[in-house]
């Protein structure tokens, strides 16, 4: 049973002015005044325990904003991408929050809790019937985690889609007390083409996200509109190979993946609420 704390914490979601605080916590990470963002990194790095040894950039202060900081890169040594032919990998540090099947296109997000993949891809219809039996995983970025996003598998990028929607925090509480909390959300929808068939590569917004960033066309969030807007891709206009990085986010969030793969048989590591690496094999067998 929730306790009265926990209710009291969903309840101000729901009355949080979140896109106000959201733009006014991006405005306050871009700072550069020496002695604020020192403070900030500095605060920030110790409440999570940050291990900054993995980091390019150990010196804290060295970050000319937070933003630079919390979208720190880290040595390519520390994360090995599993290279076998086959290998599907994690493309981010987190938690699993939910894996498995795509029930006639419904996706578990927490006990009780389902939402449909037409909804999460923005309402098109076409798009999401490629997945309406594939598999899913759903991947929970913490605040002490790396967080850039990279590819799983070898892609070419087919269309990248900007849905508006609200901004819900994404911890595990929320997720387990919000209904349709990742359909919800604002997000960006990334549609490749892979040699396992069509992915979906979700990067789904929260609170105080100052915005979601893709390497092929900058910043995607906060937008200036309210409808789904879609933008498409040539053929081998923008490939992007296993390990490489595809996007990032400027504070924490989630990654949904979908696949229209219907046979996958999950790596025996992978487990609910177990901790992955960027670059760490998901899948056993396709």
């Amino acid at each position: 049973m929730m306790s009265l704390s926990d209710k009291f914490k969903i309840l101000t979601q729901y009355l949080l002015p979140k896109h106000f605080v959201s733009v006014l916590a991006g405005h306050l990470a871009q700072v550069r005044t020496p002695w604020f963002k020192n403070l900030f990194i500095t605060k920030f790095a110790k409440a999570y325990n940050i291990d900054m040894s993995i980091a390019v950039e150990p010196e804290l202060t060295k970050y000319a904003c937070f933003n630079d900081f919390f979208t720190r890169a880290i040595k390519a040594e520390t994360r090995p991408i599993d290279e076998s032919e086959n290998a599907f990998c994690s493309p981010v540090d987190g938690a699993m929050s939910q894996f498995g099947k795509i029930e006639d296109g419904r996706i578990v997000q927490a006990k009780n809790h389902h939402y449909s993949a037409l909804e999460l891809l923005g309402g098109d219809k076409e798009l999401a019937d490629n997945f309406i039996d594939g598999e899913f995983c759903t991947i929970y970025l913490a605040p002490k985690d790396y967080h850039r996003i990279h590819m799983p598998c070898d892609g070419e990028l087919i269309s990248m889609s900007h849905v508006p929607g609200q901004l819900f925090s994404v911890n595990p509480l929320t997720a387990q007390n919000v209904p349709r909390l990742f359909a919800r959300n604002e997000r960006v929808v990334n549609i490749f083409e892979t040699k396992f068939g069509k992915m979906a590569l979700v990067l789904v917004g929260a609170t105080i996200v100052g915005s979601i960033e893709t390497t092929w066309a900058g910043n995607i969030t906060p937008p200036s509109r309210k409808d789904v807007r879609t933008w498409k891709y040539n053929p081998r206009e923008v490939s992007i190979k296993k390990g490489m990085e595809m996007g990032r986010f400027k504070l924490g969030s989630t990654v949904v993946l979908l696949m229209e793969n219907k046979n996958w048989q999950w790596d025996d590591a992978v487990a609910l609420e177990v901790d992955l690496l960027l670059g760490q094999r998901l899948v056993s067998d396709i």
